[in-house]
């Protein structure tokens, strides 16, 4: 029997998250999205090329708008990426709260369909709406996480590549926290086949790629004007998806859930996490200078801001 994955929203990041997944044969793909043709065609579309790609997989798509999931049951993995991007006069608040009921419509209706789910969260602000489908679903932290560590470490990795003109395959970038301004990019735990950043780049240099990281998103939607990325957001959920159906005991940058460790309490944050068939099976600590705690505990506190407006 073949693995499922359901992927919510069907716009950009979504669709192509999921021709991703189906592409790769790693699972077979429900699409879905409130909007009445879009999901179906755009899984059509997808199944129509697999016989050109050699992709053993099915993809569906359907539209909620009548609140109908039924085609999602039982899937092994469901990625979340619907919820409005912000517009001009609306307040953080409101966009916060705008996604806060999309996240809680669709966590209810697909928990109730597949209750053994694992659940990685897309939707921004993305650390609160992670926070928001825990409570919304009551599922073990285990089983709920948020991408954005993969994505933020895979920009930083592109910078590093360009300054030093080698292979991305050399580079390994570390970023912690939460996603947005104040997420921690760690120079000192990344490194170029095995070599420290800092023995490579000079420290201007190197301020300037982790500004760049924390502003990598906005540089996009600068450039695009009406949207934001999705290639490689896209790409972060295949490497988590992959990680978890393969169990692979991928240790990578997720969003969790976080009870204690790094003395944090009650809030998702960016860290290390082993990921396998059981979502994240293990949180690493690693040890953080004072500069770089301070900078952790600012992040999580931007994360806490959010959550508190959405009482979760």
């Amino acid at each position: 029997m073949r693995r499922k994955v359901t992927v919510v929203g069907g716009g950009f990041v979504g669709s192509t998250t999921a021709q991703r997944i189906h592409d790769a044969g790693l699972a077979d793909v429900v699409l879905t999205d409130i909007l009445e043709g879009v999901p179906i065609g755009k899984a059509l579309d997808m199944a129509e090329s697999a016989p050109i790609l050699g992709a053993n997989a099915h993809a569906v798509g359907i539209s909620t708008a009548s609140g109908d999931y039924q085609e999602t049951a039982s899937s092994d993995i469901v990625v979340i990426t619907a919820g409005f991007p912000r517009k001009p006069g609306m307040s953080r608040d409101d966009l916060l709260k705008a996604n806060y009921d999309v996240m809680n419509a669709v966590v209810q209706a697909i928990v109730k369909l597949s209750p053994r789910a694992i659940l990685i969260v897309v939707t921004n602000p993305l650390d609160a709406m992670a926070q928001a489908a825990l409570k919304i679903s009551g599922f073990p932290r285990q089983r709920v996480l948020g991408m954005a560590g993969v994505l933020d470490s895979a920009r930083m990795s592109t910078f590093v590549a360009a300054e030093l003109n080698v292979s991305v395959e050399n580079v390994h970038s570390f970023v912690l926290g939460g996603h947005g301004d104040d997420m921690v990019p760690l120079p000192r735990y990344s490194t170029v086949a095995g070599i420290p950043l800092p023995e490579l780049i000079s420290k201007e240099k190197l301020e300037a790629i982790v500004k760049r990281t924390r502003q990598g998103g906005a540089e996009i939607v600068n450039l695009l004007k009406t949207g934001s990325a999705y290639y490689a957001p896209s790409a972060a959920v295949l490497e988590m998806v992959e990680a978890i159906l393969k169990d692979k005991k991928k240790i990578l940058p997720c969003a969790v859930y976080l009870q204690g460790e790094y003395g944090i309490n009650g809030l998702f944050v960016g860290v290390p996490a082993k990921l396998g068939a059981n979502g994240v099976e293990h949180i690493i600590e690693i040890k953080l200078t004072s500069e770089e705690k301070a900078a952790l505990d600012k992040s999580a506190s931007s994360v806490g801001e959010l959550v508190k407006v959405i009482g979760v």
